[in-house]
């Protein structure tokens, strides 16, 4: 067995395909699109590398592909924390502690030569992205976004020394009908703050990007593993995202003179039309994304904040029933609220008032250096 470094375009490509042979059993596995996978380690297209480094390992055994990683090196992340953090990302492995020790040690290996003390992960590439292990939780495919993996993937990383760093939860919401509390505060909070809710608008879509990130480095920053994301981070992930947001369950909280001082995201569970597209928009993926888009039934609830001045007000409450009512109208039934961290009592406080319960938690490990 070897431990390469991706170098070559079909070295990127073994190392991209890998998932197809680690979950051809499993079939609640969504293949990602393989055109998205392969942006991201292009450096000309992916903004991440404009500030940071990544090196992906591809492990062999006897030429065949049984394992893969990704080193991390989150300047961004070194710079908002100041602490010599890196990272270890894409992370796929056959059950074979020998390999999964070989692929860590690559990563550690890698990152300690750029003097970084502590390797976590797994995300790709940032906390901003899609995070952690899932450790335990409901059966069943994993909402857009959001992590996926067989279970021995946890009992790997234990074995090799990695120790808790953060545990998330994510939480299931199966009504989509809004408690009766929150109806009845709606009119109440506006007309006391003199605020409003309003969707997304579209035609003006470069501007209101500008203001999710505003809203975002402000309402988030204080949050574990928070990473400030760039202009070009922004642009890129809208970009990727634009085809399947909801104008209407991207929403902001304005107040009287005009000023965003909130905002959530749904997106519709766009896995369930991934998962009969097996990596491919064409030549017939396009058709399924169109025929299959319809009939989604399930949103996960990405993001959902407040600036700090407007907190514990009730505001976030005018946010949730926007999501709620405004999903059901296009036929949502279920939502997944994800991630949240486990120790924030506030923000699973708030959910689980609205008959959110935890159903899958996911792990980040650190390991010393």
């Amino acid at each position: 067995m070897q431990v390469i470094p991706v170098r070559t375009t079909d070295q990127l490509g073994a190392f991209i395909r890998l998932p197809w042979s680690i979950y051809r059993d499993d079939p609640n596995w969504v293949p990602p699109l393989v055109r998205d996978v392969r942006s991201a380690f292009d450096r000309s297209k992916h903004p991440f590398h404009e500030h940071s480094e990544v090196q992906a390992f591809l492990a062999l055994r006897n030429g065949k592909p049984v394992g893969r990683i990704a080193a991390i090196r989150n300047r961004n992340h070194e710079k908002f924390h100041e602490e010599p953090v890196g990272f270890f990302g894409y992370f796929e492995c056959v059950n074979d502690r020998a390999v999964a020790e070989a692929l860590f040690d690559t990563a550690a290996g890698w990152l300690r030569q750029r003097s970084l003390r502590v390797m976590r992960g797994p995300t790709s590439f940032s906390t901003n992205e899609t995070t952690g292990f899932m450790i335990e939780g409901d059966g069943g495919p994993p909402m857009v976004m959001m992590a996926y993996n067989p279970p021995y993937y946890n009992e790997l990383a234990q074995g090799y020394g990695f120790q808790e760093a953060k545990t998330l939860v994510a939480y299931w919401i199966d009504s989509n009908i809004p408690p009766d509390f929150l109806v009845r505060a709606a009119p109440l909070i506006e007309k006391r703050y003199g605020v409003r809710l309003r969707p997304l608008r579209m035609d003006r879509f470069v501007e209101e990007l500008a203001t999710v990130r505003r809203i975002y480095n402000q309402a988030w920053e204080k949050n574990w593993g928070f990473v400030p994301m760039t202009d070009a981070e922004i642009d890129h992930m809208a970009a990727e995202l634009k085809p399947i947001v909801d104008p209407n369950l991207a929403l902001f909280v304005d107040t009287p003179d005009g000023e965003s001082i909130g905002f959530a995201l749904g997106l519709p569970n766009f896995n369930l039309v991934l998962q009969r597209m097996n990596g491919r928009l064409f030549p017939f993926g396009v058709l399924k994304a169109l025929y299959y888009g319809r009939k989604i039934h399930q949103m996960r609830v990405v993001a959902l904040g407040l600036v700090e001045e407007y907190r514990g007000k009730g505001i976030d409450g005018l946010l949730y029933l926007g999501l709620i009512q405004n999903g059901t109208a296009r036929g949502i039934t279920e939502c997944e609220q994800s991630w949240v961290l486990e120790d924030n009592l506030k923000m699973r406080g708030a959910i689980e008032k609205l008959n959110g319960r935890v159903y899958r938690r996911y792990r980040l490990y650190d390991v010393d250096l």
